[in-house]
């Protein structure tokens, strides 16, 4: 396709990246890799690009392969103590062809510059009827080596990298933003000023993602460009 080029250069420079080592992927300045401060989360300043207001709610529609997927994503009330930090609950709902296919409940916080920060995440997938098939990638801060990651910067720039999250072997999502200023069309419409960054785990190293996060909306679009064939667009934001 047309961005095949470009999506082969970044595909080669995150491998170079992995190559040179974990500690290419830092939390922004003045942020601890190893853990998080209670005190930096006293006074949280809401992230535009990653909001948590309660009651709000994201759908995105889209596919992967020949299945037709739909999400929804719940800003909830509730909060969470994790590792002395408030987190906000958010619930994402997945399903797959009209069946559930995947539920998690998922803790961030911001703290007190902006950023953004993953706490961990209960999840479980569903076979067809129903049935839970597995819980792999449930992991929580501070339990059994689990370390919380930067879900979205402060200030996004290019060239900004670090974890989202990280258990040695079940959770180790990072991200790279490559832009900051871009206009795009989704299904929910025209949006500004959008971040875009590629993400990946070294868990699935030949799949990575890109995603659009544009001011207070979040995530507006996930593409994979290389390993998968997962494609979801916002289409609605609601209260409940």
């Amino acid at each position: 396709m047309r961005h095949r080029t470009i999506v082969g250069g970044a595909v080669l420079l995150i491998a170079g990246l992995l190559a040179a080592g974990a500690g290419v992927f830092a939390a922004p300045r003045g942020i601890a890799s190893a853990g998080v401060d209670p005190s930096k989360f006293t006074s949280p300043k809401a992230n535009p690009y990653f909001p948590l207001t309660p009651g709000k709610v994201f759908v995105y529609r889209g596919s992967e392969g020949q299945q037709r997927l739909v999400e929804h994503l719940r800003v909830t009330h509730k909060t969470q103590q994790i590792a002395g930090v408030k987190t906000i609950v958010i619930s994402d709902i997945l399903f797959s062809n009209g069946h559930l296919a995947e539920k998690t409940t998922d803790w961030y916080a911001d703290d007190n510059k902006g950023n953004t920060w993953y706490f961990g995440e209960a999840t479980a997938t569903y076979d067809r009827h129903g049935n839970v098939q597995s819980r792999e990638g449930s992991w929580r801060a501070g339990v059994n080596g689990g370390v919380p990651g930067i879900i979205m910067t402060a200030n996004p720039k290019p060239t900004d990298a670090y974890r989202q999250e990280f258990l040695k072997g079940h959770a180790e999502d990072q991200a790279w933003i490559v832009a900051n200023h871009e206009t795009v069309r989704v299904q929910f419409g025209k949006l500004d000023q959008v971040v875009r960054s590629y993400e990946w785990t070294r868990l699935e190293p030949n799949v990575v993602s890109l995603k659009l996060y544009a001011p207070h909306l979040g995530i507006v679009k996930e593409h994979d460009v290389a390993g998968g064939t997962e494609d979801m667009q916002l289409v609605a934001v609601h209260h409940s």
